[in-house]
């Protein structure tokens, strides 16, 4: 069945229209973009008032299978993405086992073909076991649909090892997604080094765990000529560093998460582990550094770093509790609410950070409502105020900040290769009556 969407604001990164138009879907495909689409027995979708972009594309993303199932899965992870407006999400390797082989890389693309709505994608690791000590089998990875390595949720400490695989990397045009830390310098922090903190019994992590292995990954991506990409940047110094990388034609992009560009150590209200997260929460200098870097362009891609545990571990003190919290279905409002609404992104801005510019790191045929394109698109409301409530999460983890903050701009329908994968019932009903 063709599916007709109606008087939308099309918001498309790729050809930079940004108009009130229709988009028309025959199969899987984006067939027709313009004005006043006529198509006899197609399905109409009223999306007056929203925008309707390309399917947005998580970069970063833990779905904890296979090995730590009771966390998340394959196919609540996707149904949480496609809940928050997601049509691909990119799976980060620390699974157990790690994900370090072609085998297990296709283990969870053959799960996702039978259990998910949306698009799934799994990095590979950059060393066998994530021990740090032995490049893994990267070729094989790419070759059966890796569309990156990464080493997340730690370093490569060892940097002759790291060097090597990006070469590799290099060598097939392939990102490396690093989490920056540099392991020596956290000494059993959990939370940011400041005062507040200090105060609390809380010991920190300085902004150089993360800025030491920042210089030290650009200076390697200048040597190999990889391909590099920063994941959850949290400090002001990654802003700059970037930025200025980018200048010494160091071929880099950058992702900021949600919680960083929201909240700082100041939001912290306690002993709370929901508020316990991987690079930490930092001072509101580093927030007013990153939504600058996000405005002018340095920081490329908005990223969520999904990291749902269960409610059990959450409930341990910080310094007990594992590091992370969720995002697949609070990255939307969170956006629209923090940094569209006050002027600080563009609609077309977000669609970029959000799709088109993820699509393009990744070299995805997707980010687009180019004509002829895979029909990946979302609709989203960004005037619905309402308040975020963990209870509705698709994910298994409820483990988040955000529960019971007021936000504005709701994801009404997610479409993944021309099937509906989510869709606000109760919304679209409520249009229909004219209410």
């Amino acid at each position: 069945m063709d599916i007709l969407i109606k008087g939308g604001r099309v918001l498309d990164p790729d050809t930079k229209l940004d108009a009130v138009c229709d988009v028309l879907i025959t199969d899987d495909t984006i067939a027709k973009v313009d004005q006043a689409i006529e198509k006899e027995g197609a399905h109409v979708i009223d999306a007056s008032g929203c925008y309707v972009m390309p399917g947005l594309i998580d970069m970063h993303v833990h779905l904890r299978d296979p090995g730590l199932t009771y966390k998340e899965t394959v196919e609540t992870g996707s149904m949480a993405g496609a809940h928050g407006g997601f049509t691909t999400i990119v799976a980060m390797p620390n699974t157990k086992p790690v994900m370090d082989e072609g085998h297990r890389v296709s283990y969870v693309h053959n799960k996702a073909k039978m259990t998910s709505p949306i698009n799934v994608l799994q990095v590979g690791a950059v060393t066998k076991g994530m021990k740090g000590e032995e490049v893994s089998d990267i070729e094989g990875m790419v070759e059966v649909g890796s569309p990156a390595i990464s080493e997340d949720g730690k370093s490569v400490m060892n940097s002759g090892v790291y060097r090597e695989a990006m070469r590799i990397a290099a060598r097939l045009d392939i990102p490396v997604l690093a989490h920056c830390e540099d392991i020596n310098l956290v000494q059993g922090g959990v939370v940011n080094a400041d005062e507040r903190m200090k105060k609390l019994g809380l010991k920190g992590i300085s902004n150089a765990v993360e800025d030491v292995i920042v210089a030290r990954d650009i200076l390697l991506a200048k040597e190999t000529g990889a391909r590099l990409h920063l994941c959850h940047c949290s400090t002001k110094d990654s802003v700059w560093m970037v930025k200025k990388a980018r200048e010494d034609g160091v071929k880099i992009s950058a992702e900021v998460c949600p919680h960083h560009f929201t909240l700082s150590t100041e939001d912290i209200p306690g002993n709370d582990a929901n508020y316990k997260m991987n690079p930490p929460l930092r001072t509101r200098e580093d927030v007013e550094a990153l939504r600058q870097g996000l405005k002018d362009d340095i920081m490329d891609v908005i990223a969520t770093d999904h990291a749902p545990h269960s409610a059990e571990e959450k409930r341990m003190s910080m310094g007990n509790a594992p590091f992370g919290i969720v995002g697949l279905e609070t990255a939307v409002p969170l956006t629209i609410t923090e940094l569209v609404r006050p002027g600080i992104l563009t609609p077309m801005q977000m669609a970029e950070k959000m799709s088109g510019n993820p699509a393009r790191i990744l070299k995805l045929d997707k980010g687009s409502l180019r004509e002829g394109k895979p029909a990946d698109v979302v609709i989203i409301d960004p005037e619905v105020e309402y308040t975020i409530d963990k209870e509705t999460f698709r994910s298994k983890g409820k483990n988040t900040p955000f529960h019971g903050r007021k936000v504005f701009g709701q994801v009404e329908m997610t479409i993944c290769g021309g099937k509906l994968a989510y869709s606000n019932r109760e919304y679209f009903a409520a249009k229909r009556k004219g209410n």
